[in-house]
C-alpha cells in the first residue's frame, strides 16, 4: 500500500492523505476515488508521500483512476498559482478548472472520427503595413512575450491573430484563443473552421453539454486538439503543444469571474504564456487602462493598428446637445431624421440602450410608491410584453399591479425607459421599418441569438434596438447609423472605473457602423457635450482619455498604481456582517506592515441581495507582493474566526466590482 497526497473539492485549503494499493510518483495529475464523510469525492493525486501525519489507523483507502492520461506538472503549477494569488482552496481550484463529468469520475463517449472533406485554403485578405508590421512582430518572439494589439474597431484584429496562429499551427503548435462572451464564440468559431479546414478545433465554454465540454478537455489534453476556443474558463484547458495565447477584447469584464473562485482569465492568461515560456497578444480597441499602461511604460510591446481594414474611414462622432431640446420618447431631432435617411437609403440604424426591459421601475405619483424588489436593494424592472415587473439582480417576479398596492391610485405609471419602451416608440414613429429588438430578453438561447444575428445580415431589420450584445464583434455591412441613447449616468458613477466601461462600450457599439464600403455615423444624445470623454469619441482618440484617466488614477492612488482586494461578507443583519469585517480588520491591522492600508468596513453599493445584508472591507498596497504577503497571513487568520453560523465571506483580489 502506498501513501497518496490528494486534492478535493472542499472549502479547504489543505491535502488529503489515502492509501492506495499501487500509487506510484507517476499518478500525480491523475484522479482518485476516494471516500470522504459519508459519501466518496473523486480528486487529484498530487505526490506520494513516504508517510503521514495522520494516524495509519484513521487513512482510508482510495483507488487511482488511470483511464485518462495524467494532468501535466504545468497545469497543477497553473492551479496551484491561482490558489496562491486568489486565496483560494487548491482542492477548489482544480475541481472548478475540471470539466463536471471528469470531476465525477466519469469518462465522454468518443464518436468515430470522421475523414475531414478535402477543403481548398481559403483566399487570404491583403494586409495593411501596419496588420504586417503586427504579425511579423508576433512571429519574431521566441518566448514569452506580451503584445498589446491596439487597433480601432474593423482594423483587422481578428485577421492579426488568424496569421499568428497559422504560424503557430504550420511549425506543429497548439493555439489558445479567449473571447470574453459565449454569445461571440460561435460567429468566431464559424470564421477559424473556414480558415483552417481540416485543422481540429474544440470550443470550451459554461454553455456546451458536460460530454461535449469533457471531449475538448480531453482532446486538448491529448494534444489531439489544434486551436482551442472559448471563453474565460478555457484559460485552463491542458495543452502539452502550446505555443500561443490571443485574448481578444482583452478589456471586457466578463474576463473576471464574480463568485467562487474570482479570477482574470486574462491575468491568469499572462501567467500562463509566462509559465510556460510562449507569447501572448492581447487585443481591443479599447485596452484596459492596465495594460495601456503597460503598453506605454515598456512591460507590454504595443502593436498600433490606426486604420480600418475594409472601410477607409472610421465612422463620424458628434454629440447632440439635449438641454435644451424637449425630447420626442426619448429621441431628438436629429436622430430621428437619422433614422428616416436610413430607411430611405434601405440601410440599417442601430438605437443603443444599455438598459432592458420597458422601464426602470414602476411609480404611484400620487403616494410615491415604487416597485422596490423585497430581496434586494434594487428596483422591479417593468417588462410590458410579458406585464411581470422582475428584478435583474435575483431574478424576483411580480405580476404589473392594476393600482398602486399603497394607496389603491389607478394612475400608476413606468419611470424612465428601457429597451422595450424603445422598441415600441421606434415601431410607432416608423411604423413601415422592421423594428428588432436584442438583449438578454429577446435573444435568451444561443438559438434565439443566432435567429437575431441571421436576420440582421439577411437584411430583415431597418432598425436594431440594442444593449451592449451588439457592442462588440460583430460586422453588419448595411448598419450605418449608431444612436447612443442614454449614457450621461455613467459619467458620475462612483465607480472610478465607470468612466473607463463607459468610454469602451461607446466606442465599440459606434464601431459597428461603417463597416464595410458605405460610411458610418455615430449620434450621442447627451447634456455634457463638452465632456472630455465625448470629446475623446468624436475624435477617435482613445490615448488621449486613457492619459487623463490615468493622470486622475495616480493622484488618487488607484489601479494600476496599486493593488486592492475586497473582503466581503452577508448575512441576515447588516450589524452581522460589518461586525465580522470589524474584527476581521482588527485581525489584519495586527499583521498589516506600512505598505499595506485597510479601510473601515462599509456596505456594499447594492447592500442588499437575495435577502442578504451585504458589507465589504477593502485593503490596498502599492505594491503587489506587498499585498500578496498580506493576504495570505490574514486569510489564515479568516478561516481562524468563529463567524456566526449564517454569514458568508469571500476574498476579491484585484476586484472589479465595488
Amino acid at each position: 500500500m502506498s501513501i497518496v497526497r490528494i486534492a478535493l473539492d472542499v472549502p479547504l485549503p489543505r491535502l488529503f492523505d489515502y492509501r492506495v494499493a499501487d500509487g506510484t510518483a507517476a499518478d500525480r495529475g491523475r484522479r482518485a476515488a476516494v471516500p470522504f464523510g459519508s459519501g466518496e469525492k473523486i480528486g487529484l493525486v498530487l505526490g506520494v508521500a513516504a508517510e503521514s501525519d495522520q494516524p495509519p489507523e484513521k487513512l482510508k483507502t482510495g483507488s487511482v483512476l488511470r483511464d485518462m492520461p495524467a494532468l501535466p506538472d504545468d497545469w497543477i503549477e497553473l492551479c496551484e498559482f491561482c490558489a496562491r494569488y486568489y486565496q483560494y482552496p487548491l482542492g477548489q481550484v482544480i475541481g472548478f478548472a475540471l470539466p463536471p463529468m471528469l470531476r465525477r469520475g466519469k469518462l465522454p463517449r468518443r464518436p468515430k472520427e470522421k475523414p475531414s472533406p478535402a477543403v481548398a485554403p481559403p483566399a487570404l485578405p491583403d494586409l495593411l503595413e501596419e496588420q504586417q508590421a503586427a504579425v511579423a512582430a508576433i512571429g519574431a518572439a521566441t518566448g514569452f512575450e506580451t503584445f498589446l494589439l491596439h487597433g480601432v474597431t474593423g482594423s483587422g484584429k481578428t485577421e492579426v491573430y488568424l496569421r499568428a496562429i497559422d504560424a503557430v499551427l504550420a511549425a506543429g503548435g497548439q493555439a489558445l484563443m479567449l473571447v470574453p462572451e459565449i454569445a461571440l464564440t460561435p460567429q468566431l468559431e464559424g470564421r477559424v473552421r473556414n480558415r483552417f479546414p481540416g485543422r481540429h478545433i474544440v470550443s470550451a465554454h459554461s454553455g456546451l453539454a458536460e460530454a461535449a465540454r469533457a471531449r475538448s478537455f480531453l482532446d486538448a489534453l491529448e494534444g489531439r486538439a489544434d486551436i482551442v476556443l472559448g471563453t474565460r474558463l478555457s484559460v485552463f484547458m491542458p495543452m502539452p503543444r502550446l505555443k500561443l495565447i490571443v485574448v481578444d477584447e482583452e478589456h471586457d469584464p466578463s474576463f473576471k469571474q464574480q463568485d467562487g473562485l474570482r479570477y482574470s482569465a486574462r491575468d491568469v492568461a499572462v501567467f500562463r504564456a509566462k509559465q510556460v515560456g510562449v507569447p501572448i497578444v492581447l487585443g481591443s480597441a479599447t485596452p484596459s487602462l492596465e495594460s495601456f499602461h503597460h503598453g506605454t511604460s515598456g512591460r507590454y510591446r504595443l502593436l498600433p493598428l490606426t486604420r480600418r481594414a475594409v472601410a477607409e474611414t472610421l465612422p463620424e462622432v458628434r454629440t447632440v446637445d439635449t438641454r435644451k431640446e424637449k425630447l420626442q420618447d426619448g429621441l431628438s431631432a436629429d436622430l430621428i431624421a437619422a433614422i428616416g435617411e436610413r430607411l430611405a437609403r434601405r440601410e440599417q440604424s442601430l438605437v443603443f440602450l444599455n438598459r432592458r426591459g420597458y422601464a426602470p421601475v414602476l411609480a404611484c405619483p400620487a403616494c410615491g410608491w415604487i416597485s422596490h424588489c423585497r430581496r434586494c436593494a434594487a428596483n422591479l424592472v417593468v417588462h410590458l410584453a410579458d406585464k411581470r415587473l422582475r428584478c435583474h439582480h435575483c431574478g424576483l417576479e411580480a405580476a404589473i399591479p392594476k393600482a398602486c398596492p399603497d394607496c389603491g391610485n389607478l394612475d400608476i405609471q413606468p419611470f424612465g425607459r428601457g429597451t422595450q419602451r424603445l422598441e415600441a416608440a421606434l415601431q410607432e414613429r416608423f411604423p413601415e421599418a422592421r423594428v428588432l429588438r436584442i438583449d438578454r430578453d429577446s435573444a435568451n438561447s444561443p438559438t434565439k441569438w443566432q435567429a437575431l444575428l441571421a436576420a440582421i445580415h439577411a437584411g430583415e431589420a431597418d432598425v436594431l434596438v440594442g444593449t451592449q450584445m451588439l457592442a462588440k464583434g460583430h460586422d453588419f455591412p448595411l448598419l450605418t447609423l449608431v444612436g447612443v441613447v442614454g449614457a450621461d449616468a455613467a459619467l458620475f458613477a462612483a465607480d472610478f472605473r465607470a468612466p473607463e466601461r463607459l468610454f469602451a462600450q461607446l466606442m465599440q457599439v459606434g464601431g459597428r457602423s461603417g463597416r464595410a464600403e458605405l460610411p458610418g455615423e455615430v449620434l450621442i444624445q447627451t447634456e455634457y457635450p463638452d465632456h472630455p470623454l465625448y470629446r475623446a469619441l468624436t475624435d477617435h482618440d482613445y490615448a488621449a482619455f486613457a492619459a487623463t484617466q490615468l493622470a486622475d488614477r495616480e493622484s488618487a492612488g488607484f489601479p494600476p498604481f496599486a493593488f486592492q482586494a475586497l473582503l466581503r461578507a452577508e448575512a441576515k443583519e447588516m450589524a452581522t456582517s460589518l461586525a465580522f469585517l470589524a474584527e476581521a480588520k482588527a485581525e489584519g491591522l495586527a499583521l498589516a506592515g506600512p505598505q499595506v492600508s485597510l479601510y473601515d468596513p462599509v456596505p456594499m453599493r447594492l447592500f442588499r441581495l437575495m435577502n442578504l445584508e451585504r458589507g465589504q472591507l477593502l485593503v490596498e498596497s502599492p505594491h503587489r507582493p506587498a499585498l500578496q504577503v498580506f493576504l495570505t497571513s490574514w486569510s489564515e487568520r479568516l478561516r481562524a474566526l468563529k463567524a456566526p453560523r449564517d454569514l458568508r465571506w469571500h476574498l476579491d483580489v484585484d476586484p472589479l466590482e465595488f
